[in-house]
Parts: structure tokens; C-alpha cells; sequence
């Protein structure tokens, strides 16, 4: 799992070196899935498939501006100068998941957006505070849940974290929102990924007739950071990385 996660980590690094006002997401693309295959592994968003409709066509999902979550890339979506691009990304190494999400700022970004990063950012680590062994699934939404709205931000409900192992997807669902002590208990060895998704304005959201793209119904930016854990009796510890990104 540790390999998996770092490897996305490497991933997001490798793309943000990247990211620059006239690169399509398309081509952001192609470097995202060639750098997973020449290490290895398999990007498991390709292919994967869609209760609305088709299987996701591409190997990451790029989110820009209003699209909150699962953005097609596309060789017609130019990045732009103020543009805030989300790029979820998993892998799948020897048997195991791995699952990340990092928002990018393109060039100068408006310092309002540049809050709302921030505060996103910063709520995932808040939320990893409380996910350690005896406390439960709605401990980690709760303490998301206030930081986020104490900014008179939106917090997405439809949307959830999850369990992750074996399959990129596994319960139990980890809400941004809840109550303290509701919820599964959380215990030790198990492996999870927590991902604020937070809008700038109202926190409702519509799907795009492609049936992936979930964008804000006020069009206002929303951002989403993710990170795979793993529970523990006391810190718990974060099996993806931001430091290659940050420090680039």
C-alpha cells in the first residue's frame, strides 16, 4: 500500500512539473499514465467502470475551476493563466491501491481561490487528526465539516471518501461531514483515503451529460485533496505524499 501511494504521490509531482497555462489535460494525461506504466504499476482509473454510463476513458481525472470532482481530460481543456486544476490519480502495484488528489494553482491565482486551496488543504489534515483507532468515521467528517464551513465554505455530500486495499474502492464511505462518536469505529491496520471536497459558494452539485464531471450548480471553484491512511492506535500515518510536489 505504501508503494502504491508513493508512487502517486511521485505521479501528482511529476504532472505539477508540468502544469502551466496552454498544456491540455490530455497531454497531462499521457505523461500521468506512461510515468505509472514505466513504474510498474497500472493506472486504475482507466477503464474503470460508470453506474451512469461508460468506463472512465483516461488514467487521471482533471477538475477545473467549477468541476469539483472527475473531469475528463480532454485535448480540447487548455489550462489558462488563474485556472485551479484538481488531479485525482490512483495506481494499482502489486496488488494494492493506491489514491491521491492534489489542486494546483495555473500561474497567478486569485488570492480568494488561493484561500480556498489553502483551507482545503489544511481541513484533509484536520480530518487525519481524527482518524485514529477507538475513534469513528464521523469524528474525521465532523472536525472537516466545521473548519471548512467556519470559512462560509460548501462542503460536497454526495461525495465520500473510502476504504482502500486490495480494491480502489472499499467500505466504509468517509463522509466530509457528520457528528462526533457516529459511525464505523475506526481500528487499527485499517487502510483509508480522506478527501475534502469544498466549494467556494453552495455546496450543491449536478453531474455533466458526459455522466463523470460533477461540477458546483453555482459554477463557483471548488477544491478537493486527498490522501490514503493508514489507522493507528495513536498518529495515524499518511501513506501518500505532498512533499514531492511541494518541494519542486
Amino acid at each position: 500500500m505504501r508503494k502504491a501511494n508513493q508512487l502517486v504521490g511521485a505521479t501528482l509531482a511529476e504532472l505539477g512539473r508540468n502544469i502551466k497555462p496552454g498544456v491540455t489535460t490530455l497531454q497531462l494525461d499521457k505523461i500521468a499514465e506512461e510515468f505509472i506504466r514505466d513504474h510498474g504499476a497500472v493506472p486504475t482509473f482507466k477503464d474503470f467502470p460508470n453506474p451512469f454510463g461508460g468506463p472512465f476513458p483516461a488514467s487521471i481525472c482533471t477538475s477545473i475551476n467549477d468541476v469539483v470532482v472527475h473531469g475528463i481530460p480532454s485535448d480540447k481543456v487548455v489550462l489558462k493563466d488563474g485556472d485551479i486544476v484538481s488531479i485525482d490519480c490512483g495506481t494499482l502495484l502489486n496488488g494494492y491501491n493506491g489514491d491521491s488528489a492534489y489542486t494546483f494553482g495555473v500561474g497567478e491565482v486569485a488570492p480568494e481561490v488561493k484561500q480556498l486551496l489553502e483551507v482545503t488543504k489544511a481541513s484533509l489534515y484536520i480530518g487525519i487528526e481524527q482518524a485514529v483507532a477507538g475513534k469513528h468515521v464521523g469524528d474525521i467528517g465532523a472536525a472537516i465539516q466545521d473548519y471548512c464551513e467556519s470559512y462560509g465554505y460548501g462542503v460536497v455530500r454526495e461525495l465520500t471518501g473510502h476504504g482502500i486495499g486490495r480494491e480502489m474502492h472499499e467500505a466504509p464511505q468517509i463522509p466530509n461531514y457528520g457528528s462526533h462518536g457516529n459511525g464505523v469505529m475506526l481500528k487499527a491496520g485499517m487502510c483509508i483515503a480522506i478527501e475534502p471536497m469544498i466549494t467556494m459558494g453552495e455546496r450543491q452539485i449536478w453531474m455533466l451529460p458526459d455522466r463523470w464531471s460533477i461540477v458546483t450548480r453555482d459554477h463557483k471553484p471548488a477544491a478537493h485533496f486527498e490522501h490514503t491512511i493508514a489507522i493507528r492506535k495513536g498518529k495515524a500515518e499518511i501513506l501518500s505524499t505532498f512533499e514531492e510536489i511541494e518541494n519542486h
